[in-house]
């Protein structure tokens, strides 16, 4: 009982106590729990219209259209800028799948598969379908029997490894095509929805008719802001924070970065010239005497010996006279020469034979039905190795089978060239590039130009010291790949995103180039800063204040006469000015002016008016109706064109604004 009144009397610490030992249970339950979705959320590359884009998925998209562009190409080399413009190209696929997804929910609109059927293998196929290449017969034109020979193709079984990858592939780069049919004809049903909605009336088109039609001369005084000094007007603080708050939303940003770099080229040394002229000489006996060349070259040259035949047009020019001249010989040697940096010689392996400089070929029909069809004359090297070596070595009618995807196609020598000299050259190139010890030494000096130099004031005293020019890039996003023509890039950026305002960069390494950068400036406001946007503010406010000068100046002015002698400027005349007119007399673009002229009385002197290049006093003449008849149902038409041509870009825009976009690529990237 003692013990039960000793927990009634701390009862309410106990409570406590209680309390929170079960929240911390809860929250440790909940944190294991969800550590997964946090993880989840980590991973994922963005958000749009409530969707989120995991990184598999955007892995996967960008891994699908790579495929896509290697078919498309026949590349698989991919350097920075195409890797970039094909990751910039899934997301903005992403983006207006989602986001036009979205939007369809709302209003019941999708594509059903019948639809989608119809337009990837139906009888006329979406211009997508219609414009892949895989799909040309050998008139290079669409054929709907390759399309559904290739469809056909995919539900094969293979066994063979390099099959099955190319089956792999096929697949993958059928299924992009069918999603951006599909996302494509959702954008033509939704701009062609919007635009049976929006239609021009009566009176747009009688506004439209007349705008063109009517005309009028109009007499005008111009004082110019830029013959007022601006030491007559003062502009207040008060004034610049009133024209910000003023034009704040044009100001809105997303977050970016500034900065300034200088660049330490990479080149070769001295050293690096003398070792490459060593090379060359250290295999020049060899070069002159092995029995089989091909290892030598391609050990020791930059360009590889692969046996080609050279004609005299075909050769390089500075052995044109070694390989083809009249002392031409089997086993000649060129010494070796220097020129655009870069080191040579030749060894002559084959000369005095013949061979046609042109086969022309014809691809035969795979299935019956089909024709045959005629490729061309070509030389050599416009042919794939595989097709010219048995093209260039057969005879006229001969016929060979060439591999090319996941089939095999048939050609015939239809007709052969007159054989011509030929010759075998091989030649050891060896261009002179920056080693890795020069690397090093450029690295130390751009290196030891961080140390002594830490902050942006000494940075850019000691670039000018050094003649080394400072290189400004404003408007930094997180997502921008490249700075410039800079190669590899991109970590300067993501660089940027991380440092503090005024801190020195390390070295990075652009291609032959080492890189040093400052932060000059970091902008994660919503809108531009005041003091960002103070200089154009400052030439707005102060040419308001002119305004009002000169406005005060002509009180009590009636005529132009008046105005044109109390300013000291001359009456001049604005012809055949009409509303859609773009400029006004000599005063150029001033849509206030031409407004203003329309909506005074014939004769009707103006008060003064602001412009953009300066205030205007106006007198307008009588207005000229142009003759015309007015056709109510042609101006819409002309309208709702032009309405058709912007209408889809601004539909789509904002509905990509709307979509509330959360990019975190720059985490990925």
């Amino acid at each position: 009982m003692a013990t039960l009144q000793k927990i009634r009397n701390h009862g309410v610490i106990l409570i406590v106590i209680v309390g929170l030992a079960m929240l911390a249970f809860i929250l440790g339950d909940f944190l294991n729990s969800s550590s997964s979705f946090f993880n989840r959320s980590r991973e994922n590359v963005g958000t749009i219209a409530g969707k989120d884009i995991h990184y598999t998925e955007y892995e996967s998209a960008k891994d699908q259209l790579t495929e896509v562009y290697k078919i498309e190409t026949g590349r698989n080399d991919f350097d920075e800028e195409l890797s970039a413009q094909i990751r910039n190209q899934v997301w903005q696929m992403m983006l207006m799948d989602y986001s036009l997804r979205a939007e369809g929910e709302k209003i019941g609109m999708t594509i059903t598969s019948d639809e989608l059927s119809q337009l990837c293998i139906g009888e006329n196929p979406h211009e997508l379908i219609r414009g892949r290449r895989a799909f040309y017969d050998q008139t290079g034109n669409f054929n709907r029997s390759y399309l559904v020979r290739f469809l056909a193709s995919l539900d094969q079984e293979v066994e063979n490894p390099e099959q099955a990858a190319n089956l792999k592939q096929a697949k993958s780069y059928w299924l992009y095509w069918e999603k951006a049919v599909r996302l494509t004809y959702m954008q033509e049903k939704y701009t062609t929805l919007l635009q049976n909605l929006i239609h021009a009336n009566s009176l747009d088109a009688k506004y439209a008719f007349d705008a063109r039609q009517a005309s009028l001369n109009a007499e005008y005084v111009m004082q110019p802001f830029y013959a007022i000094g601006d030491s007559v007007v003062k502009v207040s603080d008060r004034d610049i924070r009133a024209l910000y708050d003023q034009h704040k939303p044009l100001y809105k940003q997303t977050p970016n970065r500034a900065i300034a770099y200088v660049i330490f080229d990479v080149l070769p040394s001295e050293q690096d010239f003398a070792d490459a002229e060593n090379m060359m000489k250290s295999v020049e006996d060899e070069f002159k005497h092995a029995e089989d060349v091909t290892l030598v070259v391609n050990t020791n040259s930059d360009i590889m010996y692969d046996g080609r035949d050279y004609s005299i047009n075909t050769i390089p020019e500075q052995y044109k006279e070694f390989a083809f001249g009249k002392n031409a010989k089997a086993g000649a040697v060129t010494p070796i020469t220097f020129a655009n940096n870069t080191y040579s010689m030749a060894r002559l392996i084959q000369v005095g034979y013949n061979l046609p400089d042109s086969v022309c070929l014809k691809a035969i029909a795979a299935q019956e039905g089909q024709e045959d069809a005629e490729l061309g004359w070509f030389e050599a090297s416009e042919l794939q190795k595989a097709i010219a070596e048995p093209a260039f070595h057969g005879k006229r009618g001969d016929r060979f089978k060439v591999a090319q995807g996941l089939g095999e196609q048939e050609f015939e020598i239809v007709d052969i060239a007159k054989a011509t000299p030929k010759a075998k050259v091989a030649i050891i190139e060896r261009n002179v590039t920056p080693s890795s010890k020069t690397y090093s030494i450029i690295y130390n000096q751009a290196k030891q130009f961080i140390v002594n130099n830490p902050t942006e004031e000494a940075f850019r005293a000691a670039a000018g010291e050094a003649n080394l020019q400072v290189y400004p890039q404003f408007n930094l996003q997180k997502n921008t790949d490249k700075i410039a023509d800079l190669k590899a890039s991109r970590p300067i950026v993501r660089w940027a995103f991380e440092a503090k305002e005024g801190q020195v960069s390390d070295v990075f390494e652009c291609g032959n180039q080492f890189i040093v950068a400052v932060l000059t400036e970091t902008n994660d406001g919503e809108y531009r800063s005041l003091e960002s946007v103070r200089p154009e503010l400052m030439v707005e406010a102060t040419n308001n204040k002119k305004a009002e000068y000169v406005k005060n100046q002509l009180k009590g002015a009636s005529t132009l006469e008046e105005v044109s002698k109390i300013l000291n400027q001359p009456i001049q005349t604005a012809e055949n000015v009409t509303l859609n007119s773009y400029r006004f007399g000599n005063a150029g673009n001033e849509p206030a002016a031409i407004g203003a002229a329309f909506a005074l009385d014939a004769n009707e002197v103006s008060a003064p008016i602001q412009g953009r290049n300066g205030v205007f006093v106006i007198k307008a003449g009588d207005k000229v109706v142009a003759a015309g008849e007015f056709n109510a149902e042609h101006e819409k038409q002309q309208l709702a064109a032009r309405v058709a041509y912007s209408l889809p870009y601004q539909a789509l825009s904002l509905i990509q604004e709307q979509a509330k976009v959360v990019d975190n690529r720059a985490n990925f990237q």
